[in-house]
């Protein structure tokens, strides 16, 4: 096994606030933090001066190969941007077209900061194969619509998926079944995904609650909330990562604490859509579990988790009138231990300390963005950009050193992902 040392970082410390000190890899696996005996003895030192290391940022709900249609359908509303222009496109994609979708998606993340994503699409073999190539971490989920002809044949995949691929890539790769929305899945075959879910002992990855029209037609039609429809059918008791969740209400949030079920909230993509804002103080202080999402590039327009982190601490300021609401250090958790938890890897990832896996980011603070440096927590939050990373350490290998892809042809990539992009909208 490689062994690592990051020399002289200043780093976000498990138990809050900034320290000084080195970082220890042994492996996957962050062996030592803090001081570093000097019997270690690493195969590659890295120069931490200058730089801040902190957690991976975990992206909570994306879907990686719609990169493909960033800037095709902007300023539009949900049903008519699915309708009209998102869902006619995806029926053109090619597996080819997945593949080097989630790689563009993957390069950028990389790039700006991000070790782990969940993922919901199709052709997720290849999303898969992109995860393994690339070397990053990612919790992938079969898109499905129950009310779709393929909608067997899809519980079909996932099912295949989950035994192909949950646990692969070094363990680097969990794999959920992904049920689309209420709206797309009706209950009876909501009960043939709780009945595979059982079966395989997987968890779900679902869209409830995104925007006040959904919600309006699941009441018409079911006479309840899609929160407490989801619970009726029991899909709440399979552990649960609930995309959106923006309009909810407190009987809804009583329901998702009793039942643990996780939220990854998309301020980005829900103000861009103008799905409305999810009540995330209030779930915070009903003590549920939220991380961070971009939701794709196609409605965000990026899938920057530092432009995340502060979106969600200004928009909740705002939303509340409260300047407390969401502060600098909840924020950032949201991203790191907070989204770790989320997609159930937080006793594996989020957090710089021995034992965990080593997913670790390394800020370059040489921006003027950066001075001065009164409180480098603020500056993560308030300050700190995409393009400030440095190296991206994922499970203990560098898949970016010095603003530099180590694992993907950045090139080719570009090429790929342009040509299929717009033969898709033609």
């Amino acid at each position: 096994m490689t062994k690592l040392l990051v020399r002289n970082i200043e780093y976000l410390a498990d138990q809050g606030g900034v320290r000084q000190g080195d970082i220890a890899i042994d492996g996957a696996t962050i062996a030592q933090i803090g001081a570093v005996g000097a019997d270690w003895r690493p195969d590659q030192t890295i120069d931490g001066t200058g730089k801040l290391a902190i957690p991976g940022l975990i992206n909570t709900h994306t879907h990686a190969a719609m990169s493909l249609f960033r800037s095709y359908a902007d300023d539009m509303l949900l049903m008519d941007w699915l309708k009209t222009r998102i869902w006619p496109a995806e029926a053109k994609l090619t597996a080819g077209d997945v593949y080097w979708g989630s790689q563009l998606a993957i390069a950028e993340m990389i790039k700006s900061g991000t070790t782990t994503f969940a993922d919901m699409y199709f052709f997720m073999s290849e999303v898969a194969k992109a995860v393994t190539e690339t070397g990053i971490r990612a919790v992938l989920a079969r898109g499905m619509a129950g009310v779709a002809p393929t909608a067997q044949q899809a519980l079909a995949e996932s099912e295949a998926l989950f035994e192909e691929f949950h646990g692969s890539a070094d363990g680097r790769i969990t794999v959920m079944l992904g049920p689309h929305a209420p709206y797309t899945c009706p209950p009876d075959f909501l009960t043939k995904v709780v009945a595979l879910a059982r079966k395989l002992g997987a968890e779900i990855h679902i869209h409830l609650a995104e925007t006040a029209g959904e919600v309006a037609e699941c009441q018409t039609a079911y006479g309840k909330s899609p929160i407490a429809l989801m619970d009726e059918v029991g899909l709440l008791d399979c552990g649960v990562l609930a995309a959106h969740c923006v309009h909810v209400s407190p009987e809804d949030i009583r329901i998702m604490k009793n039942k643990q079920v996780r939220i990854a909230h998309n301020p980005g993509s829900n103000m861009k859509l103008a799905s409305g804002i999810a009540p995330v103080p209030q779930m915070l202080e009903a003590g549920l579990t939220v991380g961070l999402g971009t939701d794709s590039a196609a409605s965000n327009n990026n899938l920057d988790m530092l432009e995340e982190i502060r979106l969600t601490a200004l928009l909740h300021k705002m939303h509340s009138n409260d300047p407390l609401a969401i502060p600098a250090g909840t924020a950032v958790e949201l991203a790191t231990t907070g989204g770790a938890e989320a997609i159930g890897l937080g006793k594996i990832t989020g957090k710089l300390a021995p034992g965990y896996k080593a997913d670790i980011v390394l800020l370059d603070m040489s921006g003027l963005h950066w001075y001065p440096r009164h409180d480098r927590l603020s500056l993560l939050a308030y300050s700190a950009a995409g393009s400030d990373v440095h190296t991206v350490i994922v499970n203990g290998r560098i898949v970016l050193e010095n603003k530099q892809l180590k694992t993907i042809d950045e090139e080719r990539l570009i090429y790929e992902a342009n040509t299929r992009g717009l033969r898709l909208v033609r």
